[in-house]
């Protein structure tokens, strides 16, 4: 997952808004007590902040794997 997809998979997930604040504010214990912002920063892989976010937010299995990734029609999933 590139950084530009884990963006995109958390706006569809949270709403652009709400997303923001998930990203910025939600201290993730299975990152080392960091938000999904200080993760990323620091180089854990978006892959694995968005799985962590996945998990702190109770996001349904069928909803983690395949997000973020642009529609070939030119559509976002």
């Amino acid at each position: 997952m590139k950084r530009s997809e884990f963006a995109l998979a958390v706006e569809q997930e949270f709403g652009p808004g709400y997303g923001d604040v998930v990203v910025n504010d939600l201290v993730l214990v299975d990152l080392g007590n960091r938000t999904a912002r200080e993760a990323l920063a620091a180089g854990v892989a978006p892959r694995d902040v968005w799985f962590a976010l996945c998990a702190a937010t109770d996001v349904p299995e069928e909803r983690r794997h395949g997000v973020g990734l642009p529609d070939p029609g030119g559509r976002s999933r």
